[in-house]
């Protein structure tokens, strides 16, 4: 019989999961959103329950629809939204509060008084990171600041945090396991890279207790088992990475400077720099993308944090469509977006600028302009943003990019495909497999458990789907350029 392993990709605005048989297809999959909390601008949240809640379900649902013997699901991988952040009782499981999602900006002038006192060197020396409020560190400090009596629970080992996985694998194993892996640990801002252990500095800096902290595991390898009576059968769970990386690893990056763009609620660009990690210059991010057998692969990676969540705005704030799918149709209408540029900095901006006050801008409009042609620079502008980490990335390196592999929602959407290798000039790769975050942690799963003998194994199921390259001149590649840059500009600092 087939050997298959189950994937959880638990996202930042739902829970899915997926069944992938050991050539990499997936023969079935669950969905559901959850409530996406905001009690006030800029700050987000998430009930870490109806994640937990939402997760299982569907976990369940794809187990009981895939007609497939449990005896032949062999691992879990388990892939999630970064930095958001979780505290919970240790002897109960419950969580002290809501989850702080890694969009919230709740956190920004706690950041800025750190910045104020001189550690930003130190920090981004240690972490690879810059101070943001993007990352964990500042969101567990607030929770604890805000709170006398949890911070004291905190200091006497009665309080744990975690990211999405560390929670998810605590409930999964009934409390027996604490544990994170290296590219989750590597986006808290307390994780030293260089040395992959908890930061005793940076620690006392945030003032987190390390008795709170995961263990810190390989991103492939048996960490342990689900609790029998959540499936019926106890699993190995095997594989843990962060969804931008799982998304690297199951694009089949493994080779020095592979890269790939991610288009989901945010767009994350990361390059495979290998054993070395590479220090930006340019405003990216020096990051972790996953540890096997004790030994770590670093990537550069460029985090846009408003991409697909533009056409959720779209549908729920200005109501222009009535289902996310029904942009395509909408965009059709228009040649272009006639002159609209809208940079969607809902939550300030990330690399290259990493301007928490910047805000949302629309910009360019006349008497002609349609809900049709608003929509359309919706999408362009997950392709500009893509362009300007890319160019980030591209100075880093001393060298253009010749090839840029895609993924994510957005990705199945041509006309912006074709969209984004006309403004970056690079060839733009689509895979059949669409879903290469569950793809990925099913394959760190299915390594430590010999579903796949080798990273050739999983490279070998890499297939193209199709194939975009540039038809854009030099010229008017160009001017569009100039004028995304000159909304963008505008954006800048307007809350500060």
């Amino acid at each position: 019989m087939a050997q298959h392993v189950l994937a959880l990709d638990q996202g930042t605005t739902s829970c899915r999961s997926i069944l992938f048989r050991e050539d990499g297809v997936a023969i079935a999959r669950a969905q559901q959103e959850f409530e996406q909390i905001l009690p006030s601008p800029g700050h987000v949240e998430h009930d870490p329950d109806e994640i937990w809640e939402t997760q299982l379900r569907t976990a369940r649902e794809v187990l009981q629809s895939s007609g497939v013997e449990l005896a032949d699901v062999k691992a879990i991988g388990i892939t999630n939204q970064r930095e958001t952040t979780v505290i919970w009782d240790r002897r109960t499981g419950q969580p002290v509060q809501n989850a702080i999602v890694w969009q919230s900006r709740i956190t920004s002038e706690l950041c800025q008084e750190i910045a104020d006192q001189g550690h930003v060197q130190t920090i981004r020396e240690k972490t690879g990171l810059l101070l943001d409020a993007y990352f964990s560190a500042s969101k567990i400090k607030y929770v604890l600041d805000q709170d006398e009596s949890l911070r004291r629970r905190a200091e006497a080992g009665e309080l744990c945090f975690g990211t999405i996985d560390s929670f998810l694998i605590w409930k999964l194993t009934g409390g027996e396991r604490h544990v994170t892996d290296y590219s989750n640990a590597s986006r808290t801002l307390l994780f030293n890279i260089h040395e992959l252990t908890w930061d005793s500095e940076l620690l006392e800096l945030f003032d987190v207790p390390a008795s709170m902290l995961p263990e810190v595991v390989d991103s492939s390898g048996v960490v342990g088992h689900s609790d029998a009576s959540l499936f019926g059968v106890s699993i190995p769970i095997s594989g843990i990475a962060g969804d931008q990386q799982a998304a690297t690893f199951g694009q089949a990056c493994f080779q020095v400077g592979d890269v790939k763009n991610t288009y989901g609620t945010g767009s994350f660009i990361l390059m495979n720099t290998g054993a070395t990690p590479v220090q930006s210059k340019n405003n990216l991010l020096t990051t972790i993308g996953w540890g096997i057998d004790g030994k770590v692969t670093y990537c550069l990676e460029g985090a846009v944090f408003i991409a697909g969540a533009v056409v959720q705005w779209l549908r729920d704030g200005l109501r222009l469509i009535e289902n996310s799918a029904d942009v395509e149709v909408l965009t059709s209408e228009v040649e272009d977006s006639g002159g609209v540029e809208l940079v969607p900095a809902f939550v300030g901006l990330g690399a290259p600028h990493w301007d928490p006050d910047a805000r949302g801008t629309i910009i360019g409009i006349t008497r002609g302009t349609t809900k049709a042609h608003i929509a359309r620079a919706a999408l362009d502008a997950m392709a500009l943003q893509t362009c300007d980490v890319v160019t980030a990335m591209a100075k880093d390196l001393g060298h253009g990019l010749g090839t840029l592999k895609v993924d994510g929602g957005a990705s199945v959407n041509n006309a912006l495909m074709q969209f984004q290798a006309d403004m970056l000039d690079v060839v733009v790769r689509r895979p059949v497999v669409a879903e290469t975050t569950a793809l990925g942690a099913a394959y760190l799963a299915g390594l430590a458990v010999g579903v796949w003998g080798s990273l050739e194994d999983i490279a070998a199921n890499w297939v193209l789907d199709q194939e975009f390259t540039s038809t854009c001149q030099s010229e008017a590649r160009n001017d569009r350029l100039r004028r995304w840059h000159k909304a963008v500009s505008r954006s800048l600092a307007w809350a500060e």
